[in-house]
């Protein structure tokens, strides 16, 4: 059952340990990808087999590419925490998702839209780019729900607000993702969209980029 009750969803004991599983497969990563890069590399210099030299130069590429991601992974495991900490679990059951033909989104680009929380009756599309955080959900989205692997994805929690950020995750709750709209300016501030001083206040808690507040109030 989802636990929408909750005033915030990390009042969920559930979303706790979901998280704890995210944060601790990060910092698992920023230790194991590192060892496993010098590892690969000392093997890499010290052998003298040709064919081993080919064998391993991949994988300490691929190493050395998870290694220089990873401080990200921990700095989105704690933006995450942050949106659970601000916002309620809403169930979404077979959200509108698409690959492509929304503002803002390439060919390849999958996305979820969301209701705008002050115009119910406007849907807002956020979109998930390419990359290695997204493959679960994007190998879903955009194909309908007729397969096994996609029924996996016809209920979607939602925590956030689909102006600013939100975190989806599928039912238990398990793969959760971190979303942010387009657009953004070129310092990462999100446009308010004519959201409310309430609404502002809590994505800013929740960890937005928005315009100052003073700014907020003149342009009220």
């Amino acid at each position: 059952m989802p636990p929408v009750h909750h005033p915030v969803a990390w009042d969920d004991p559930a979303t706790r340990r979901a998280w704890a599983k995210l944060v601790t497969c990060a910092l698992l990563g920023q230790i194991l990808w590192p060892a496993a890069w010098l590892g690969l590399l000392a093997w890499y210099v010290t052998t003298s087999t040709t064919w081993t030299l080919w064998f391993f130069f991949a994988p300490l590429l691929y190493a050395f590419y998870r290694a220089f991601l990873q401080p990200s992974y921990i700095s989105w495991a704690f933006r995450t925490r942050r949106l659970l900490r601000a916002y309620p679990w809403q169930v979404f059951e077979e959200p509108e998702n698409g690959i492509g033909r929304v503002p803002g989104a390439t060919a390849g680009d999958v996305w979820l839209s969301f209701p705008d929380p002050e115009r119910h009756d406007e849907k807002l599309p956020m979109i998930l780019k390419v990359h290695i955080r997204s493959m679960w959900w994007r190998r879903r989205l955009g194909r309908g729900y007729a397969t096994e692997r996609t029924q996996q994805i016809r209920e979607v929690w939602f925590a956030g607000d689909p102006r600013f950020a939100a975190v989806i995750a599928a039912p238990g709750p398990r793969r959760l993702h971190v979303l942010q709209p387009r657009p953004m300016n070129k310092r990462g501030v999100a446009d308010p969209q004519g959201a409310g001083p309430a609404a502002l206040a809590r994505a800013r808690r929740a960890g937005a980029r928005l315009p100052d507040a003073d700014a907020d109030s003149v342009s009220g």
